[in-house]
This record gives C-alpha cells, sequence and structure tokens, in this order.
C-alpha cells in the first residue's frame, strides 16, 4: 500500500530527491535509470491554470469554433529546471453536472478561475511524481462550447485537440473568448489517459483516432461501440437513446444552442435496433488497427451498465492487431478498482504510467497480463489473456425427463422444448427453478463436474426458434449451478460497501484533499451464479443491423453474443445454460408476447474453454444423474429497474 507521509518541502525534496536518481549504482559513478517515480515536488506549489483548446468544430452553431476548457495542476519545478514532463488526462462529461469518483466529487475553482478540487486522487498522487494531471470538460459541458454528442465527434475531437496540443499541432487560449494564446511548453508530448465508463469511453475514442502522442489508456468498465450500449442485435436494452445522456450532462449554454443537436441524436437512433450511420461513427472497435496507445483495461465481470461484451470485443479486436495490453477482471458491477482493490490499483498505475510515461524499465511488462478475481478479494493471474490452450468447444442442449428441463453435453440433441415470453421475469428467476418445469424458460444443465471447467473469453449462442407472433426476444444466459459466495453485485453498491474511514493517496491541500473513504466487500451466499448473458431480437435472425417482422410459424436461426467472462465451474457444481424471453430490466419487451418453440438439434453454445472439448469430457462424465433437484435456489436479487448513466 502507498500511503504516503510528508515531510516539509525542502526535507522531502531532498530525500525523494535522493531514492528517486542516486540508486546505489549511480552513487558509485554508474548512472542507473531509475524503477520508480518518487512524490520530489511540491503539490502545495503545483501550478493550476486553464486553458480554452480550440477543437477546429462549431457544434453550436454560433458562428464560433468551439473551445474546450482543460484544467491543469502540474509541478513548478520541473519547468524552472528547464524540464518538459507527460500528461495523465481525465476527458470527462461529469465535472459539474454529476461528479467522480465513490464520492461524485466535483471540479471546484478559486476566484480567479483556476481549479482547487479536481477529482479523485490522480494529481494528489502524480503531480507530486513528475506528471501534470489535466482534466478536460468535453464540449457541451461545464465551462467547454459546443455541444454533447455521446461519443461521436464532438466528444472525441475534445479529447483528441487536447492531445494535439500537448504537441503543439493544436491552438489554445488562456480565456474562454480571448485572443491570447497558450503553449504547452511544459509538455514533452507524451500522454496517457484514463477514466470511468464515459470517460474511458473517450480513452478508447482517442486511441482509435491513431493520434500521435498518445502512449497509453486505461479504460475502466468503458464502451467500445455504442450501439451495444443500447442495444443487443436489435434488442433495446434501454426505453432511451443518447439524446437523454445528452440533456444529463448539457451546461446550461449547450442545452439553449444544441437542440439540433439533440434533435440528430433523436433521428439517427431510432428505438427500432437498426444500424445507422449514428453507430458507425461511435463504434471504436472498427478502427482498432489504428490504436498506436498500449491499453491497461479493468472491467467488473457483472457490471450490467456497460455490460461486458464491450471490453471482450475491444480486447480481441486490439489483440488481432498487436496492441500491447493488461487487464484487470473483478466481480463487480460498475465500480472503479480504486474502490474493491486500492493499494495493488495505486501501485500497478504508478507502475503502468512510469513505464508507459517515463519508460522506466520497471518489469510490469514481463509479468502476468492478467489479474482475475475469483473470489471476493482472492486474485489469480494469468500470463496471457485468455489462457493459452483455450479453444471453442461446442455444448449442445438435449431434452430431459421432464419439460424444460434438459441436459447440456457435446453430442447433438433432438426434440424441442417451448418457451412463453413473460416481460415479469428474469434471469434470476429463470435460475433459481432451473431444476423445475416453467413455461417461461428452458435450462439444459451438465451432470455435477468432477474436474473444474474454466470459461475465459466471449461465448455465442445459436438458437433456432419458431414464433408465434410478429415480434420475438431471445436470452441466453449461462449459470453456474453451486453454492459460492460472492461479491453481490445485485446491490447499491454493485459488490462493495463503502466505510466512513478513509486512507490517503498523495499530497493534500485545504481545498483539494488526497483521502478517501474505504470500502469492503459486499459478499452474499448463493446456490447459482449467472456469470454471462446476451439478447437478441428474432427479427435480426438475417442481419445484425437491421431487424424484420417475422411469419409466425416459421422457423428461424440467429446466434446471440453473449458477455466476455472469465469463471471456474468448480468440481461437484454443473454448467448450465437457460434460453428465455425477455430478461426483465436488462432489456425490453417485444410488442407481442410469443411462444417460441426451440429446435434443439439446431441449438448449441460455443463457449471458450480453458483445455477445450477434451477438458470438457473428462469434467462431465460422471455416473450422477444430470437432472437438478426440482427446487427453488438463492440467488442475488433481481437486477434494478433504472435509467443508468454510463
Amino acid at each position: 500500500m502507498r500511503f504516503t507521509t510528508w515531510r516539509s518541502p525542502a526535507a522531502a525534496a531532498v530525500v525523494a530527491l535522493m531514492a528517486a536518481f542516486l540508486t546505489p549504482a549511480a552513487a558509485h559513478g554508474a548512472p542507473q535509470k531509475p524503477r520508480e517515480s518518487q512524490p520530489v515536488y511540491s503539490y502545495a506549489n503545483a501550478v493550476r491554470e486553464a486553458v480554452w483548446v480550440d477543437t477546429g468544430l462549431d457544434g453550436d452553431g454560433d458562428g464560433k469554433t468551439d473551445r474546450v476548457a482543460v484544467d491543469i495542476v502540474r509541478p513548478r519545478e520541473p519547468a524552472q529546471q528547464g524540464r518538459r514532463i507527460p500528461v495523465i488526462m481525465d476527458a470527462s462529461p461529469y465535472y459539474s453536472c454529476c461528479g467522480r469518483g465513490n464520492e461524485s466529487q466535483l471540479k471546484t475553482y478559486d476566484a480567479k478561475g483556476d481549479v482547487v478540487q479536481m477529482p479523485l486522487f490522480y494529481d494528489n498522487y502524480f503531480v507530486p511524481r513528475g506528471y501534470a494531471f489535466v482534466g478536460v470538460d468535453l464540449a457541451g459541458t461545464n465551462r467547454s462550447d459546443g455541444c454533447v454528442d455521446v461519443g461521436g465527434r464532438s466528444d472525441i475531437r475534445s479529447a483528441k485537440a487536447v492531445v494535439d496540443w500537448l504537441n503543439g499541432r493544436a491552438r489554445a487560449y488562456t480565456t474562454r473568448t480571448g485572443t491570447r494564446t497558450a503553449k504547452a511548453t511544459w509538455a514533452n508530448g507524451k500522454t496517457g489517459m484514463i477514466g470511468k465508463s464515459w470517460d474511458g469511453t473517450i480513452a478508447n475514442g482517442v486511441a482509435a483516432t491513431g493520434v500521435k502522442g498518445l502512449k497509453t489508456v486505461v479504460p475502466i468498465s468503458a464502451i467500445s461501440s455504442w450501439y451495444d450500449y443500447y442495444f443487443a442485435k436489435g434488442a433495446p436494452l434501454y426505453d432511451s437513446g443518447p439524446d437523454g445522456l445528452s440533456d444529463y450532462v448539457d451546461s446550461p449554454d449547450a442545452q439553449a444552442k444544441c437542440a439540433a443537436v439533440q434533435q440528430k441524436l433523436v433521428d439517427g437512433a431510432p428505438r427500432t435496433g437498426d444500424w445507422t450511420p449514428l453507430w458507425t461513427e461511435r463504434d471504436y472497435v472498427r478502427n482498432a488497427g489504428k490504436v498506436r496507445a498500449s491499453v491497461f483495461l479493468t472491467q467488473g465481470m457483472q457490471d450490467l451498465n456497460v455490460r461486458t461484451k464491450h471490453f471482450g470485443q475491444w480486447w480481441d479486436a486490439l489483440a488481432k492487431n498487436g496492441v500491447h495490453r493488461k487487464i484487470w477482471l473483478s466481480q463487480t458491477g460498475h465500480v472503479d478498482p480504486f474502490d474493491f482493490r486500492r493499494g495493488a490499483w495505486v501501485d500497478t498505475l504508478h507502475r503502468w504510467f512510469d513505464h508507459e510515461l517515463l519508460g522506466y524499465d520497471n518489469g510490469i511488462d514481463h509479468e502476468p497480463m492478467a489479474d482475475i478475481e475469483r473470489h471476493p478479494e482472492q486474485w489469480v493471474t494469468s500470463k496471457v489473456w485468455p489462457p493459452s490452450g483455450t479453444h471453442t468447444t461446442t455444448l449442445r442442449p438435449d431434452r430431459g425427463t421432464r419439460a424444460g428441463v434438459g441436459t447440456l453435453g457435446l453430442t447433438r440433441g433432438d426434440g424441442t422444448e417451448t418457451v412463453t415470453d413473460n416481460p415479469q421475469l428474469s434471469e434470476t428467476d429463470w435460475a433459481a427453478k432451473i431444476g423445475t418445469s416453467t413455461p417461461d424458460k428452458a435450462g439444459f444443465v451438465t451432470r455435477p463436474l468432477t474436474h473444474d471447467v474454466r470459461l475465459s473469453g466471449s461465448s455465442t449462442v445459436t438458437v433456432t426458434a419458431t414464433p408465434t407472433t410478429p415480434t420475438a426476444h431471445l436470452s441466453a444466459v449461462l449459470v453456474d449451478l453451486g453454492p459460492d459466495t460472492i461479491r453481490d453485485y445485485a446491490d447499491g453498491g454493485e459488490g462493495i460497501t463503502t466505510l466512513s474511514d478513509r486512507t490517503c493517496w498523495g499530497a493534500s491541500t485545504a481545498g483539494d484533499s488526497a483521502c478517501f473513504k474505504t470500502t469492503q466487500a459486499k459478499k452474499t451466499a448463493v446456490d447459482y451464479t449467472v456469470f454471462s448473458r446476451g439478447w437478441a431480437d428474432l427479427g435480426n435472425y438475417a442481419s445484425d443491423r437491421k431487424g424484420v417482422p417475422l411469419t409466425p410459424g416459421k422457423a428461424y436461426t440467429i446466434t446471440l453474443d453473449l458477455a466476455a467472462t472469465d469463471h471456474v465451474v468448480p468440481a461437484g457444481h454443473r454448467l448450465a445454460l437457460i434460453v428465455a424471453g425477455t430478461d426483465k430490466d436488462l432489456i425490453d419487451p417485444p410488442a407481442d408476447k410469443p411462444t417460441l418453440t426451440l429446435d434443439l438439434s439446431h441449438t448449441s453454445a460455443r463457449v471458450p474453454l480453458v483445455g477445450g472439448a477434451p477438458a470438457f469430457l473428462r469434467a462431465s462424465s460422471g455416473t450422477a444423474s444430470a437432472a437438478p433437484e426440482a427446487r427453488t435456489l438463492d440467488g442475488v436479487t433481481a437486477p434494478r429497474t433504472a435509467q443508468r448513466v454510463p
């Protein structure tokens, strides 16, 4: 853990400078590059300033190019010594409307308009270590011009223009409307972007432009394609579109000027679920080949806000393009690692930025690629992710002795099962009664496993179904059937409980404390765990991008993309696949309430198994009955009805 005790500025500077630059080898006349930046600079005396960077766009249509506000906190000493420093940047729409972090911190300012409090710990911790921290108000938010376009050109250009300015390729001004220019003569051009949710999404989007000078991005629970935030292969995930988010974060100026942009968001994102040019502009995965920056990605595997398909498809696309990557996967929902693994997170982030922005040879590039939370606060690592030896394996459902309670194995099944959509039920309702014949779901389970089975990556489920109505939605979930204690991701804290005591991470001032409330894991005992899920509108059977009305009585085949995960089904548990209709509060229901007849001979799940089919065969070859006991199982509470904000 990296708690910092602060001496007087002069004494601290002498001691830390010796530690940073006079290693034992250097003391004997052999210069050696330091392995870790030290807090040698005064945070209390740091430069706090604001500039407005010209984006070159006129999103609000006032005849002037938009300027975005850039608040800067940087150590004073390097510039006085003629040295330039790298930048850590968080570009956000939330600095004035909603706040950042577990305590919803906002930017605050002094009478001159310079930032006093910068949310989160990044400035407190990294500025004394020789980094500048930059907080960018996205266009249309807080003190910036322009309009919020929710992941589109304006959002991304807001942040990219700042990277360009730090590298001398864009113009900035000392005021929002003035003509006096400002140059980043103190910056060396190397930038790392970080942020959770919408902020991390901007980091992904800017990386996908290939902008020079952006050396690394750290997206935390971030979107990789905005279509997938609102739809799953045509099935709507929320009852509103990006216009609602824009209205949520717009500054008063933007609300007065940006009606035309708002209307474009409405028109460009029809609730039909069809792909439009608006979504193409906001799909960063398609431009993964342009990414020059390294990526340190973190995600809660039970995040039902920015769902884990986002990290899975982004990770795979980056891998295909040879991007240097690192990943953390937790059991939480939409939670920052600062709030579930604080000490290790600050240490790892410190070493990551030192390596990527300062060029320190600290060995982090030779450490395991992945950290995975297997049980609450219990972590394992993988040298690469997904692990070597992971192979896509086809599992097939078959009928059992009771309706809707079937088996799951390697051999092709036959016959049919029937599912009637009930929009009042969710995945937790289905899983709780997986051993009971109910009309709302069809469940397929393995025998109790004799060995652990690990799924690592993204799965798909192909379903052949005959509907009774012109519209139908489908859900597929993977379930670990067996007792466990997990983080309670369905609780309000999404797997954490916030406490009243604080720990400190860096230096403080009267207006900006480095001390933050601690947390602990919020745990719950369960009989089952839903660990991956996916959804689709059956009308999108022929195209991921456009749906059509169905012909009742006709069979259709569609493949559902299930969320990426890393989960071990332990020996003694069962692996289950459930196929059903509307997953309450996770997708919206269709216009009709269909009954779906599933053709089991043309239905299958393709799952990423470590060890592939041989590992599954070995684990599932026990003699116990495949039919689970017909009793109600305990799990987390059902997903909450809420309009979420990324």
